[in-house]
């Protein structure tokens, strides 16, 4: 099907360069071969322009909370990546930055080749910006193509202050893109890339070696990142991340979103890091939990009356799941492509909590722990500690914990700003899926965003929903889950 105008993005204004040796694929977000706009848009240009295809994804260091952990998460993911250009006869060079800045100017090089450069547009983190730096930097058009979402960032008229708002425009407005669903594997249309010789360019940033594609021990150790937060124990990566999405939609979905009796029996689908890594593409999870579910993507029904339940025409878990990855997940995405700078700040909390918040910022605080305490889950509330433990050992909460683990926090720091900044910390730098606008929105929901006032009024909270764990405790059994994440 064709591709949505609304997520081609021209970035410059530059004319394309006829007599260029390739097109260029600067793969940055939608790190796959499946289901991702920009390498399909990439692919045509190459047909129309009779060009082979050159697919560079690079890995710099110097980002702000570079660890072993996520640095490790990427590399088996461009392992995945190397094999399936491989196999489809499309030159690939997968580049790992060795120190900071080594990658100045390596873009615009590659660009001097390239009839046309193409990259992915993406409100995570640090790209927005590096977006517009590479506008500055090629002497030749520059494409973004918007593969993170169902729906195109870009036809959104502004940030939603509720989901009950965004959900209705979706409902109004998400059918129709539903009819430009991405290609399954573009990579079946790719001009072959015998005849480009890249050998100048590799000699000063050369593909990464085996080693680091499997992100050995050995190899991490080399880079300047930081190697006391280490890689999660389960694979990451596109074939990983499929295989995790087959057993969600297998077994956990049925059971998605039901109240448990015990902690550990929450289901989950555990897909947040892969499709923060964009080894995984939403449109296939909507796909597979729509095929698993009985419904169709042309099932959206009924008037957009803002509900969560009966849109889709599955059953209720399957509902309540998808209203999360697609509502909610691009809720937050909307947030940062229209307010890149303030969206993961205590600033996009709203007004009447953070007045709320301040009107209580002199309340006594119970007890008052510095971050390097709540890294160490050194509290003295056990549950806290294990949900802490299971994001230092694991890269992710317990779905329900989560909200508590953020709640506590508030309590326990001595202003509202100081426990964002704090829960932004340890968020990014353990969690698979931080740095995400999904992952801020969750944060910053702890504080007010897309919530109401809630009574009865509380110390330090106000009015801002108030969550505790002796609550918890009293809700659902919590013993295997402390005895799992004890000291």
């Amino acid at each position: 099907m064709s591709l949505s105008p609304h997520r081609l993005l021209r970035l410059n204004a530059l004319p394309e360069r006829r007599e260029g040796a390739y097109v260029l694929y600067w793969m940055v977000a939608a790190r796959r071969t499946r289901y991702n706009p920009a390498l399909e848009h990439a692919v045509a240009e190459a047909g129309r322009l009779q060009r082979p295809l050159v697919v560079v994804e690079p890995l710099r260091c110097g980002y702000r909370w570079a660890s072993d952990r996520i640095h490790a998460a990427i590399l088996q993911g461009m392992r995945d990546n190397q094999a399936d250009f491989a196999e489809a006869g499309v030159r690939y060079h997968p580049w790992v930055e060795p120190s900071p800045e080594a990658g100045a100017g390596m873009l615009a090089s590659f660009a001097k080749r390239a009839c046309i450069v193409v990259t992915d547009a993406s409100p995570i983190h640090f790209l927005p910006r590096w977006q517009r730096a590479a506008a500055r930097a090629v002497d030749v058009r520059l494409d973004a193509v918007d593969g993170h979402g169902l729906f195109p960032l870009a036809a959104t008229p502004g940030p939603f202050t509720t989901a009950h708002a965004f959900r209705r425009f979706l409902q109004k407005h998400l059918p129709g893109e539903l009819e430009r669903w991405p290609v399954e594997l573009p990579l079946g249309d790719a001009p072959a890339t015998d005849l480009v010789d890249l050998a100048e360019l590799g000699e000063v940033w050369p593909a990464a070696s085996p080693a680091l594609l499997d992100a050995s021990p050995e190899a991490l150790a080399a880079l300047p990142i930081d190697h006391t937060v280490p890689p999660v124990r389960t694979n990451s990566g596109p074939v990983a991340a499929r295989r995790r999405l087959a057993q969600f939609v297998g077994d956990g979905l049925s059971r998605y979103g039901e109240s448990p009796t015990r902690l550990d029996d929450r289901a989950s689908s555990g897909l947040g890091g892969a499709l923060h890594f964009g080894h995984l593409a939403v449109c296939e999870v909507v796909d597979a939990v729509l095929g698993a579910a009985g419904g169709s993507r042309q099932a959206p029904r009924g008037q957009a009356n803002g509900k969560k339940s009966g849109w889709w025409g599955v059953s209720e878990t399957a509902e309540m799941f998808l209203d999360e990855v697609v509502t909610w997940r691009e809720l937050g995405a909307v947030e940062a492509w229209h307010r890149p700078d303030t969206y993961d700040s205590y600033e996009s909390v709203p007004q009447w909590a953070r007045a709320v918040l301040a009107a209580h910022a002199e309340d006594v605080r119970p007890v008052l722990y510095d971050l390097p305490t709540l890294a160490m889950a050194a509290t003295h509330d056990s549950l806290w500690n294990a949900a802490q433990r299971q994001l230092v050992r694991e890269g992710h909460i317990q779905s329900y914990l989560r909200m508590l683990w953020a709640k506590k926090v508030v309590e326990w720091s001595p202003t509202p700003a100081e426990a964002f900044a704090r829960l932004t910390e340890l968020n990014n730098r353990y969690a698979l899926d931080g740095r995400d606008p999904n992952s801020a929105s969750g944060i910053s929901w702890c504080f007010g965003r897309y919530d109401r006032p809630w009574g009865p009024v509380r110390p330090i909270f106000g009015t801002v929903r108030y969550m505790s764990s002796d609550s918890t405790r009293r809700k659902m059994d919590t013993r295997a889950y402390l005895k799992r994440y004890s000291e």
